[in-house]
């Protein structure tokens, strides 16, 4: 068994804690809010797959492993 506290025998937050509590809840909403946003298209980048996920770059029929 274990020796936590069940809920119901916990002590009320005082309302200080409440407050950070939501004040927390509401700034992990905002960063998922501007996390699911799209980012920006890139501009002049490579065309096709991104290079760093496959492991080589390619200009002009030259690839270059890194």
């Amino acid at each position: 068994m274990s020796d936590q506290p069940s809920v119901s025998d916990r002590k009320p937050l005082p309302p200080a804690a409440q407050r950070a509590l939501a004040e927390a809840e509401a700034r992990r909403q905002a960063a998922a809010a501007a996390r699911a946003e799209a980012s920006p298209k890139e501009l002049q980048g490579p065309k096709g797959p991104e290079p760093t996920r496959y492991g080589d770059w390619e200009r002009k029929g030259i690839a270059s492993d890194f």
